[in-house]
This record gives C-alpha cells, structure tokens and sequence, in this order.
C-alpha cells in the first residue's frame, strides 16, 4: 500500500470548528425544538452590497457573450482589482507597492496555510497562544512540528503566550526563530498592536533574518486612528513581512471567496549556498503553477467594494457588526464576565465563570441557554479558561443570546 503524509497523523482531534459542529448537531438531533443561536464560527449573515452584487452581475452578462467572454484570467489577479487596492487600502496610510507585489487569492485561511511552501522544511515557526488553529495545523501538515504534547501543544512550534497578565500582546521569541505568525486585529482575542508593539516585531525579525505572516484579515474593523491597519506602516517592515488580507468579514465574501497578500519585492531569502533569493518570484513560481485565479465575476465584484457606493455599504456592514460586539461586551459585562476585545475587532474574548474550563462553558452555554461559543482552549492552551463569541449575527439574535447568558449566570 502507498505511504501517506504521516504528519497529518500528529493531528490527533479534529479541525476545532468541525468538531463544534458535530456537538451541537447531537445537541439538536436530542432537542429538535431548541432554538440555537450561534456565536461561534466567524461567518457573516448581511448579504453582499449591493455595489457588489451589481458588478457580479454585469460581469456575468458578460460571461454570456461570446465578444465579452473571458477564459482563464491572470493567475496573479486582474490588473484592475490590483490597482483598486493599492490605491484605497495601502497609498492613503503611506504605503507604497507597486502591482507585481499583490497576488489576488480565493482566501486567507488558504493562503496563510500554503505561504510555508516556498520555505525550508527545517525553519522554526512561532504562533502566539491562543491562535488561530489553521496556522499550527498547516505547520504540522508541513512537517514543520514534532509529535502533540499532553498540554496540547506540538514539539519544535514556538508558542507565544497572549494572557490577561501581557494584555494579549505576545511576548518575542526569546530565541531565534524563522517564521512568525501574527494576526492582528487577533482572532481570537480581539486584541490590537500598536506601532510600538509592531516596530518591536519588525525589528526583530529584522536582526534575526525571520519573516513575520502578518494577517490583516479585520483591519477594517480598526476605529482608533492609533492603530495601524498594515505592518507596512511600520518603517522596515517590507523587508521582513508577508501581508494578508481578506474581503470575506469586511464586504461579505466568505461564501464568495476573494483575498490577497503582499510580497514585497525587497523580502528576500537564503539558497542552501548561501544566496539570495526573491520570496517574491518564488510564491509567484508557486502561485502560477498551483493556482489559475480567482474568477473574473468576483474579482469585479472585489473591485466594485472600492467605489463610492461600495465603500459606503461597507462601512454600514462593518458598524453593523461592530454595534453587535458592543451589545454583547456591555451584557456579558453585567452579567458579571470579564469580557475583551470587541472594540477594534469582530470577536470578544470571554473569561469563564470561576475558573470553569472552556469546553465545560461551551457545554452549560449549549445545553443550558442553547448558545454556541467557541471554547478558547480550541486555540491553544492560553485559551483555557475563555470563550471566544462571534458578533457576526443578527441584531435581534445578538440581543436574545446575551439575554440568555445574563438568565443564565443570574439565576
């Protein structure tokens, strides 16, 4: 018989979202009439904008004429999404790129995973703790890790813990590491980085040869003009950093599929001889071969959030959420649970009830008050002891949740 990746076998459980699925479908096959709200997975519910939807459909009228038909697009993305966010995401902050360094993707979550490839099997990564979990898993997919420990970590990964006691701003390697994984707004804590905290970041990998994957995936839901948007806001940091972005929790995409990351050109890495070599050309090499791009109705409809109408819808879909996360911070708060986050990102980071484990919470929420949270030790053994909930719901779930927490924890 063939041999398989046996990496994939060091990932005992599995993936943390499937397995909150499968406990609440055996809550609802037991209790067929409860009402289940769920503040767990981050997926949007407001539909796409409408500037959106319109773009998708001119382009799919298109599609349908043989003088505008389109076949296989650019693997690195059309020009006209690539000049879109380079001009309204980057210039207005000072950042300055040029087109060949913005590779338009189907996701995030996939690029954040397939990024390792063009590295060495052999480089050391560093995850904050909590994280989120694609991030370890594709290391261990990668064969980058060692075997799972007892704390429900992995041999040779360098976690960074972010706790109450550091504000959930993770400490720096206290050694040398090569590739790092940052993710701020964070999921799942909700916490921020400041240009302070970021320029420590830049300036270490800077002195120690590493590159920082900087995703940006909720940089839209940023309201204090303090804090960055972009590591490359950061002097230095397009020598050192690999930016991604997403428009599936800013304009609705994530049943759509569209995001992008950026390579700068002065990133550079070492040939086994000793050579540099353009990060770059490589992920291009890697990008063009595996990948044929992301369909031409969806990146017009991409590009369609840039204009005047899109922004404006897009700014009511992010306040609507962000209204969301207030609503649950002030209840859970008086309620009487330490809640953070929820100010410059999507999610709130909930501390448990007298010291009551994550997934006993996530139980007693399900069972009791028929919420689903995301139990915080599912993100690394940092977590235990919180819940991560979501504000990506409808207004009047968002409301009933919270009231069914506040009966719960009063009663």
């Amino acid at each position: 018989m063939v041999r398989v990746n046996e990496h994939y076998l060091k990932l005992k459980a599995g993936y943390l979202f499937p397995e909150i699925a499968r406990r609440v479908t055996d809550f609802q096959k037991k209790n067929p009439k409860a009402k289940i709200i769920r503040l767990g997975i981050g997926d949007v519910v407001l539909p796409l904008p409408k500037a959106v939807v319109k773009a998708m459909r001119s382009a799919v009228g298109k599609m349908g004429k043989k003088e505008t038909f389109r076949g296989y697009g650019p693997e690195q993305g059309y020009p006209f999404l690539i000049e879109a966010i380079i001009k309204n995401d980057f210039a207005p902050r000072g950042v300055r790129l040029s087109p060949s360094e913005v590779f338009i993707s189907d996701g995030s979550k996939c690029d954040t995973g397939n990024i390792q490839e063009i590295f060495s099997a052999d480089c050391r990564v560093a995850v904050t703790d909590p994280v989120y979990p694609v991030y370890v898993d594709a290391t261990v997919m990668a064969g980058r890790s060692g075997e799972a420990t007892s704390q429900g970590t992995f041999e040779k990964i360098v976690y960074l813990p972010a706790t109450e006691k550091n504000g959930f701003c993770p400490p720096l390697p206290e050694g040398k590491v090569d590739l790092i994984y940052l993710c701020a707004p964070n999921n799942p804590t909700g916490a921020v980085l400041g240009k302070e905290a970021l320029a420590a970041w830049v300036n270490y990998a800077q002195k120690n040869a590493a590159v920082i994957f900087f995703d940006a995936a909720y940089e839209a839901y940023i309201t204090d003009k303090k804090i960055p948007h972009s590591i490359y806001e950061i002097p230095g940091a397009d020598e050192v950093a690999i930016e991604f972005r997403s428009f599936s929790k800013t304009a609705g995409f994530t049943g759509t599929r569209c995001a992008c990351l950026v390579i700068p050109e002065k990133l550079q890495g070492t040939c086994p001889n000793g050579d540099k070599v353009s990060l770059n050309s490589l992920w291009r090499r890697r990008h063009t071969t595996k990948f044929n791009g992301v369909s031409y109705p969806v990146q017009l409809g991409a590009a369609a959030c840039y204009t005047s109408e899109g922004k404006s819808e897009i700014r009511k879909i992010i306040s609507y959420y962000l209204d969301n996360a207030a609503i649950i911070r002030d209840g859970v708060s008086k309620a009487g649970l330490k809640v953070y986050g929820g100010v410059n990102a999507p999610y709130l980071w909930v501390k448990t009830p007298n010291g009551t484990g994550s997934w006993d919470f996530f139980q007693k929420l399900l069972q009791e008050a028929h919420v689903v949270g995301t139990p915080g030790v599912g993100f690394g053994p940092s977590g235990e002891g919180f819940l991560r909930l979501s504000s990506f719901g409808f207004r009047s779930n968002i409301k009933e949740a919270v009231a069914r927490i506040k009966a719960l924890l009063q009663a």
